[in-house]
């Protein structure tokens, strides 16, 4: 698939982009690697042949001329006692963990390996800071290494600060703290992510791996854009000596129809079919509610979000997740006879949406989200209001960004983030009433939801013109890619 290509410089430049293996890291990072060969850089891409799979034709270029090439590297399921073809984060069970962690060190080992067999060999690397174990294979190749996150500046900050203050371990799980460089983000223990509060020993190791990681790294990348956090990216230039460059939003470099339809995956709905539906709805009436391809919420929870869909009285799409607990969600939507009860104004889909194709549809006014930052971006890109419900990972941040920051969405109210495990999760934490209140908030025509249509729509126009031509992600690409013919020799 790699072709070869002309440049400017003396040694053309070509660029290996390692992706963590959870889909709100690999989509992005593939993006950014399409967006660069488009301005004739050479581009590997590692990925996994379940990852190759989900894509299809969509990973090949546009045209003859981009050069970009997407290799597979087996990852080895069977052999640390994983299912045959468990190679992603959102296909595994939790109590596989540390099983995947082996398969995706062993994985990283056998890129290390191609690497050092490419021609011509590669003017840097970008990795995710998620996979720390690749620093180290980039220094045996003796290779100068970048971070792509796919989280947002604020995110990352957040992240910084809590590690360098510890200010988490000096008060209590339910005690909410602010931030000594953040003074308007209060936050409780509860809504850190689990590789951040835990103190078992292997998820301290993991933590102290992605610090001197990071701390060896020669710039970072970032799927936001200026005009979206201008205080949290300045703040991040300084701590990473003016090498961070917001390039984002990824999203909006999926041109294509086809390439919208099945960014990440397959759709498990038929787009045509799923945008014939939205066309006969009316503008900005539909609920669209989607938590993320890796929420794992317990079935009463997911009862709930039901009830308060059906009680809106609005047409909605719901996006089901199909985990473990599947036959009991199907059993309850069954024995309520949810599905009849809002035949016409609701379509419930069940594994992969085309999200973006249904997020930048007229007949959309609403986004119930679980703040993973690709939803975020997509949402923002889309000019559509959320309905904000962190559960995972490092969302209770986005939440903070999204509804008390910008204003743009309102919060249904978690106070902490969800077990891995459903079975765990003892209490319905959300009720439906509540949920539906968040709803109407976001959905209502007051002045205060329609100043969040006016502020979203801004931030969608700002982020549309960061891309073009001129504007600033599209200007930092180039400042990046100025950066590293600049400095090709120094390691």
């Amino acid at each position: 698939m790699a072709v070869s290509s002309s440049s400017s410089h003396e040694t053309p430049l070509h660029i290996v982009f390692v992706p963590m293996l959870a889909p709100g890291h690999f989509i992005p990072m593939i993006d950014l690697a399409k967006l660069i060969a488009t301005r004739g850089v050479k581009a590997t891409v590692f990925i996994t042949p379940v990852i190759s799979a989900r894509y299809g034709q969509s990973l090949r270029p546009e045209s003859d001329s981009i050069p970009i090439r997407f290799i597979e590297i087996p990852f080895l399921s069977g052999e640390v006692g994983l299912p045959e073809g468990c190679e992603t984060v959102d296909t595994l069970s939790f109590t596989l963990w540390s099983n995947f962690q082996s398969a995706l060190s062993k994985w990283q080992t056998s890129v290390e390996h191609f690497i050092k067999e490419i021609e011509p060999f590669p003017t840097c690397m970008i990795s995710d800071r998620y996979i720390p174990q690749i620093a180290v294979n980039a220094e045996r190749l003796g290779l100068r290494r970048f971070i792509f996150d796919g989280m947002g500046c604020l995110s990352i900050l957040i992240a910084y600060e809590i590690q360098t203050s510890k200010i988490h371990k000096t008060v209590e799980e339910s005690e909410p703290f602010m931030l000594p460089g953040l003074p308007d983000i209060g936050l409780t223990r509860k809504q850190l992510p689990i590789h951040v509060r835990s103190n078992s020993p292997s998820m301290t190791e993991y933590r102290e791996q992605m610090r001197a990681a990071d701390s060896r790294a020669c710039g970072i990348l970032i799927n936001s854009f200026d005009e979206l956090e201008p205080d949290y990216i300045t703040e991040l230039r300084k701590l990473h000596q003016n090498r961070a460059w917001c390039v984002g939003p990824m999203s909006l470099h999926n041109k294509e129809k086809s390439e919208v339809a099945r960014r990440g995956n397959k759709s498990s709905i038929d787009e045509n079919e799923c945008l014939k539906w939205l066309d006969n709805q009316e503008s900005g009436s539909v609920i669209y509610s989607c938590l993320g391809s890796m929420s794992n919420i317990a079935p009463q929870q997911i009862a709930e979000l039901g009830l308060a869909l059906e009680a809106s009285n609005r047409p909605f799409i719901w996006v089901l997740r199909k985990t473990e607990t599947k036959a009991d969600i199907e059993k309850w939507l069954s024995e309520n006879k949810f599905v009849e009860r809002t035949l016409g104004r609701g379509l419930v889909i069940w594994g992969w949406a085309p999200q973006v194709l249904i997020l930048s549809h007229k007949a959309v006014g609403a986004f119930l989200m679980h703040c993973g930052w690709n939803s975020v971006m997509e949402g923002i890109c889309s000019g559509i209001p959320m309905i904000t419900w962190p559960n995972g990972g490092e969302q209770f941040f986005n939440e903070k960004l999204v509804s008390q920051i910008l204003g743009i969405g309102v919060s249904v109210g978690p106070k902490s983030l969800l077990s891995v495990f459903p079975s765990e999760q003892t209490e319905v934490q959300i009720k439906s009433e509540t949920i539906l209140e968040a709803i109407e908030k976001v959905m209502s025509g007051d002045h205060q939801g329609l100043q969040r249509r006016k502020l979203v729509r801004e931030l969608a126009e700002a982020a549309k013109k960061s891309s073009e031509k001129g504007g600033s992600s599209h200007r930092n690409i180039a400042l990046f890619l100025q950066y590293i013919a600049t400095n090709q020799n120094h390691a």
